[in-house]
């Protein structure tokens, strides 16, 4: 005979295993119903454990965008030689500025090697950025170091710090216009790992509503089209497609961001040119025609502001009231960082995007006036904006400064004697860049 005990125990039982049952039921059709972009996020909160990357980084090679244009009307060779003179870099070894280096490669590339020994050659830019015994010979050994390895990757060290990278994924951006493969060394003070693991821990902390998300497009972009992959999921779980991050960059007002807005215009113009160039997968057709409108403003704002020396303002983004609404105060080389960012732009951007070429003549003509009037000190201190003069000059030769000068000075043999250098750690007072 059941006694009541027992009994109770049984309906329990079964009570509790109807009560898991219909639980797990529930939660089955429920985990169904969650799209399947937003099931990774919910293990991510659950587990309160990064998200696994997602993306076969299986190609070691990054894209490149080529230039489309030859035009020796824009700049000679004679000028650029002289241009690309002043920005060979040469910069003081002790506390040497990221900031500084990054520029500095993704101008000159990782393999030039320049013949007086007082300028920074390629492959001691790429070690200083790459290998932490090479940047704490700088820094010192209390310092902390730039690549600081995470338990899957290489986080890059950014901000306001002078022995810092100064902005988000600006270090990979760098290391990734300068041609450096996916296998290519990273020596952190804790063990030898490699730049696929900066790309994967700077994928797997991106998020949509950062400050500035320029760099991160332009290197995702340049890393990702060749791999045929146009999504991702962040270390939260949330899926990013390039969509979005072309919406993010096209979002707020042109003057917002990085370098007077100058630098999400060629971000953007990036992504539509990987995007045909690789099969059209990088982003959808809707969002090509998005930037392609959006490129177009760009091109009237630049249009309708040029100054008459042929320059373009800080707020360029006022059109055709630049000039009634420009800053008195504003500093000179403001105008050297929008004219120079546009020609660089402009450099990989079909004529449809163009001005009218005498404008894009101008342009040319006063940034190589700019650049021989300014003292070699005052190059030094701003270098990082004369850089992308530089960069953007060379590519409407269709060529690169490295390339270039190893020619050019076959037959200038005296183009590497300079002036004196200021002391790179004690630059001018200028925003960052």
């Amino acid at each position: 005979m059941v006694s009541l005990k027992d009994a109770r125990r049984k309906v329990s039982l079964r009570t509790w295993l109807t009560v898991q049952l219909a639980f797990g039921s529930a939660f089955a059709a429920s985990w169904i119903c969650i799209p399947g972009d937003r099931q990774q996020e919910v293990v991510a909160r659950m587990t309160h454990r990064p998200v696994a990357l997602d993306v076969d980084l299986a190609k070691t090679t990054c894209a490149a965008v080529a230039p489309f244009y030859d035009d020796s009307e824009v700049v000679s060779d004679e000028e650029l030689g002289c241009v690309l003179k002043k920005i060979v870099p040469r910069f003081s070894r002790s506390h040497l500025r990221p900031n500084l280096v990054e520029h500095a490669l993704r101008t000159w590339g990782s393999e030039i090697v320049f013949h007086n020994p007082d300028a920074i050659s390629g492959p001691q830019m790429k070690d200083f950025l790459t290998d932490s015994a090479k940047y704490m010979e700088s820094w010192g050994k209390n310092n902390p170091p730039l690549m600081e390895p995470t338990a899957d990757g290489i986080h890059v060290r950014w901000g306001e710090d002078s022995s810092s990278s100064v902005h988000h994924d600006h270090t990979l951006a760098a290391l990734t216009e300068a041609g450096l493969t996916m296998d290519a060394p990273v020596f952190t003070n804790v063990r030898a790992l490699q730049v696929r693991n900066v790309l994967a821990e700077a994928l797997r902390d991106f998020h949509l509503d950062e400050r500035e998300t320029e760099w991160s497009a332009l290197s995702f972009a340049l890393w990702m089209a060749p791999q045929k992959s146009s999504a991702w999921h962040n270390g939260e779980g949330r899926r990013i497609t390039f969509d979005m991050v072309a919406e993010r960059l096209m979002r707020n007002h042109k003057r917002d961001g990085v370098c007077l807005g100058t630098h999400r215009v060629y971000s953007l113009m990036l992504m539509v040119r990987l995007n045909k160039e690789y099969g059209g997968q990088l982003i959808s057709p809707q969002t090509v025609s998005e930037i392609m409108e959006y490129l177009q403003v760009a091109r009237d704002m630049i249009i309708a502001s040029q100054s008459a020396d042929g320059s373009w303002p800080a707020n360029w983004t006022d059109g055709a009231e630049a000039e009634a609404k420009a800053d008195p105060k504003e500093k000179g080389h403001k105008r050297v960082i929008a004219t120079g960012h546009h020609l660089e732009w402009l450099s990989i951007a079909p004529l449809e995007l163009h001005p009218p070429r005498e404008q894009i003549l101008k342009a040319a003509d006063w940034l190589v006036q700019n650049v021989n009037e300014t003292p070699q000190a005052e190059i030094d201190q701003n270098y990082t904006f004369y850089s992308h003069v530089g960069k953007a000059l060379s590519m409407w030769r269709k060529t690169s400064p490295a390339q270039f000068w190893t020619e050019w000075r076959k037959n200038h043999p005296d183009c590497e004697t300079f002036e004196p250098s200021v002391k790179a750690e004690e630059p001018a007072k200028t925003e960052a860049h």
